[in-house]
């Protein structure tokens, strides 16, 4: 992609708690038949809204079918075989991060219209251009680049608000790492005018999770419906969404994305029981801590800190269920991850370590 000529599409969306009734006119120039596709849970929750809503509009579902319970490319391929899939004109995507991903992979190889309905605010699947994809074996498998986020992404609040609350939890976990990531990622970096504005989105998603975020995770609690929660979640899939578009080039060409605190995250995934009994944006958020520790940012580690402390959020390896230990591990997996090379300045193995270990003292003195 070069840096005169590209095209960028960033999200558009819909968000309160009726926004399925702007499917009709959102979706009207992009054909009538329609697959949707998601997670079980995540379909037995919004069907019942979705389909009410579709009976108002001249839009033909073709069916209804799970994702895979994964994104996988062998998901990815037992999709693209379905011909209820073959045959749609649009996709709908229902679910989590994982199947919204799933979904945008099978329609940009099928070439079909792709719109988001996520269940949960627990990352910015909803709104990116970019997949995260996992082997068989839950490891990381690496990304899949697309060259526009989801068409539009219909954000439903009584749904989201009904969700698990930790995944809304972890969601917090994963937006703290947008602003500090982008800005390691691309400070020594010779950045043009869509990076520079990804870059300034960027700082605005870390001070509306410190402002709002405990009072949003207990009104989510309760299941109310209020400002800080709807800024939150709006925090967690767009804002963060709008970054990763921008700091994202085309197949890879360039990405300022993300950085240490996915990296931590990735590599973390050769440890089974990391990935098997904590989330994506939990492990991300002891990745931000070790981001921060690592360059030194002392004073924007210790705000964070305090909110993960009062919402119980890991600041020590333990809380990852990580011994000292397996630390090896996760630094000896580091180098092959994309991560590893969004640094300012060249990455050792033993400065990630030494990170990682002085974050895990000063979260133990917590």
């Amino acid at each position: 992609m070069s840096k005169f000529d590209y095209t960028l599409v960033l999200p558009a969306f819909t968000i309160g708690t009726a926004p399925y009734a702007e499917i009709g006119r959102v979706t009207r120039h992009f054909g009538k038949k329609v697959i949707i596709i998601g997670g079980k849970t995540a379909l037995a929750k919004a069907e019942d809204r979705l389909m009410g809503e579709l009976r108002s509009t001249d839009l033909e579902i073709l069916d209804t079918v799970w994702y895979g319970g994964d994104s996988t490319y062998e998901n990815v391929e037992a999709l693209l075989a379905n011909p209820a899939v073959q045959q749609a004109d649009l996709i709908f995507g229902v679910g989590g991060g994982r199947a919204i991903d799933t979904c945008k992979v099978v329609a940009d190889k099928a070439g079909k219209a792709f719109f988001a309905f996520p269940t949960v605010a627990s990352n910015c699947a909803p709104s990116t251009a970019i997949a995260v994809m996992y082997k068989e074996d839950k490891s990381f498998a690496g990304y899949y680049y697309l060259p526009q986020p989801p068409v539009h992404t219909f954000i439903d609040m009584t749904i989201i608000a009904d969700s698990p609350f930790e995944l809304f939890w972890a969601g917090i976990g994963d937006a703290m790492s947008k602003e500090c990531e982008s800005e390691l990622a691309s400070r020594k970096a010779e950045i043009f005018h869509t990076v520079l504005l990804g870059r300034a989105l960027g700082k605005v998603c870390t001070e509306p999770l410190l402002e709002h975020g405990e009072k949003a995770l207990a009104d989510f609690k309760q299941k109310n419906i209020t400002f800080e929660l709807q800024q939150v979640v709006l925090d967690i899939i767009i804002s963060t969404g709008l970054v990763s578009n921008c700091t994202t080039g085309d197949n890879g060409e360039y990405y300022y994305n993300s950085s240490l605190a996915h990296l931590f995250y990735n590599s973390s995934t050769v440890l089974p029981q990391v990935v098997e009994g904590h989330l994506h944006g939990e492990i991300v958020s002891f990745g931000v801590l070790v981001l921060l520790t690592y360059d030194r940012q002392f004073a924007l580690r210790d705000r964070i800190a305090a909110l993960y402390k009062n919402a119980a959020y890991p600041v020590k390896l333990a809380d990852l269920d990580i011994q000292e230990q397996e630390v090896d591990a996760i630094v000896e997996k580091a180098p092959s991850i994309t991560e590893w090379h969004c640094v300012p300045e060249p990455l050792t193995q033993d400065a990630f370590k030494k990170a990682i270990l002085e974050t895990d003292t000063f979260g133990r003195g917590l």
